[in-house]
Order: structure tokens, then sequence, then C-alpha cells
């Protein structure tokens, strides 16, 4: 699968099977659900998890929160949008 065909199934509302809960995660934050993209990973560990909740932060614009969680992650706030995080954040898992 690659971006298009994840987008795809974003438009279509038919989430892939067999998905990683990131992909869940980046999955649901792509339909605007926000709460169900942020419950997925908020209480996983390791910085896979951080770096999802981070963008989700950001998407939010609670930037201090974000702060916090890239920093769990090992990374720094992106300069680019959370659009183009996104779909760099979906690739990553893809």
């Amino acid at each position: 699968m690659d971006l298009m065909q994840f987008l795809t199934t974003i438009q279509d509302n038919q989430m892939p099977e067999g998905i990683s809960v990131y992909l869940q995660s980046l999955w649901y934050a792509g339909n605007d659900n926000w709460e169900k993209a942020h419950e997925l990973i908020q209480d996983l560990p390791g910085k896979d998890a951080a770096i999802l909740h981070a963008y989700l932060h950001r998407v939010e614009g609670d930037k201090w929160n974000a702060g916090f969680w890239y920093d769990k992650a090992g990374e720094k706030m992106p300069e680019y949008s959370t659009q183009e995080e996104w779909e760099l954040l979906v690739k990553r898992f893809l």
C-alpha cells in the first residue's frame, strides 16, 4: 500500500484490514476523528506512539503538549504544515 491507496481508503471510509495501530490512528486523524486517533495511541509506550501523540497535539493546537511528546520521541517539532507531517507519518508507517 502507498500513500495514494491509503488516501483512497479514507475517501471510501473503509479502513484497511490488518494495519498497525499507528496507521489506524493516522487513518482516524485523516478522517478528522482526533478523539479516536488520540485514544488509540495515548497510552502506548515507545517513540512511534510518542511521535503520533506529538503530531496529534500539534493538530489540536497544544504546542506545549506537542513539544513534550516530540521530546519523548527524540524528534523536533516540524516547521512544515500538519498536513505534510501527516503524509510523512503515513509513509513512515506504511
